[in-house]
């Protein structure tokens, strides 16, 4: 089957970009800079991503909407204020994760951006918890464009008026070309900025003229390099069915209260798995020289005991090292203990280490 493309293709074109099947998407890996530089750009200035492969889906409904989702999702939606995002999941019985999500309260109902791959998928199973009571619009008319980095709220504001005063993981309706633009202020790559949900036929001018303001296009190579060192997981890689929230290292994600009170799909799962203790769990990963190890590497422990296999692997640029995450054995789970990945047939040494390896540097408070 042909691949999708989206609103800015030509545009990528325009810029050098090399395109790659992704998720059924044509999709830009990188541009002409490199992988590289456009990880500099995005840590030290403004990038920017297009994530239009994404799903955008709006599900309509009255005051029973809210609740009907917390039993779907262990989000605390009832309580969410007007244009407030959380981070979730969508799991299975046995707290298997379908899909890890953001869900943001706007008038009439609630956004979920959902994962490429599974957004179809998502949508029918939502469909059928929801016993299709509400009213389901996943878009097509509309582009996800991200813009990240620590000038991206100075290029954002000269460009749409306002966003500056948006808190972190908190999101608002904005006019763009006379028409209404949905922006949040998060993103995925451990930087402060913006996700601009914008309609198809305005994002080419709109991205535009993000460039001549002063930011450049990054593709998704340095998309990768930046979220593994911000530690952050990418659906069917880090997390998939065969994980849930508390082996991922996720369980920050789930409060205490909705852990308390119950209710939501995999709750017995993830109740016990707190109480009693899971048996592999993510961690971070600091090989000790420069090889670089990637997803499906074997880790083993001093005594050569296969103890888990690395998820994602790759070269920081940022912290100029080796990085990489996966699962071990609990038991080897500690900072510092030292571990061994067998790379090409060789061990080499390493070192479990914090997440993330880059500090973050979102923006909790209001930008001035």
């Amino acid at each position: 089957m042909e691949n999708k493309k989206t609103a800015l293709n030509s545009l990528h074109k325009k810029y050098g970009a090399k395109l790659v099947s992704f998720a059924g998407y044509e999709m830009p890996i990188q541009y002409s800079d490199g992988i590289i530089e456009e990880h500099k750009n995005t840590r030290e200035n403004a990038g920017i991503f297009d994530v239009s492969h994404m799903g955008q889906l709006f599900i309509k409904g009255d005051e029973t909407l809210a609740k009907n989702l917390e039993k779907i999702f262990p989000a605390e939606l009832s309580n969410a204020k007007l244009n407030q995002s959380k981070y979730s999941f969508l799991m299975n019985e046995e707290a298997g994760i379908h899909d890890d999500l953001i869900i943001t309260k706007v008038e009439g109902g609630f956004n979920i951006v959902l994962n490429a791959a599974c957004k179809h998928s998502d949508l029918k199973l939502l469909s059928r918890l929801l016993d299709n009571k509400y009213e389901m619009i996943l878009s097509e008319e509309l582009s996800l464009i991200a813009i990240q980095g620590p000038k991206a709220v100075k290029i954002l504001e000269k460009v749409i008026n306002g966003v500056s005063n948006l808190k972190f993981m908190n999101g608002g309706t904005f006019k763009y070309l006379d028409e209404d633009i949905y922006i949040t202020r998060s993103g995925y790559t451990g930087e402060d900025g913006f996700e601009i949900s914008i309609k198809n036929k305005n994002t080419e001018i709109f991205v535009e003229k993000l460039i001549n303001e002063g930011a450049k296009l990054i593709g998704l190579g340095a998309r990768d390099t930046l979220r593994l060192e911000a530690g952050l997981c990418l659906y069917g890689h880090d997390m998939d069915i065969n994980k849930s929230p508390v082996e991922a290292n996720l369980k920050w994600a789930i409060s205490k209260n909705r852990i308390r009170e119950g209710g939501f799909i995999g709750f017995e799962k993830i109740k016990s798995q707190i109480e009693k203790g899971v048996s592999k769990v993510r961690v971070g990963i600091k090989p000790e020289g420069k090889i670089i190890a990637r997803e499906k590497t074997s880790i083993f422990s001093e005594d050569d005991k296969n103890i888990g296999e690395i998820t994602s692997g790759t070269f920081g640029p940022s912290v100029q090292a080796p990085v990489a995450m996966g699962y071990v054995e609990n038991s080897f789970s500690k900072i510092d203990t030292k571990v061994f990945l067998e790379v090409r047939g060789k061990k080499y040494p390493a070192n479990i280490s914090n997440l993330p390896f880059y500090k973050k540097s979102y923006v909790k408070g209001v930008s001035k």
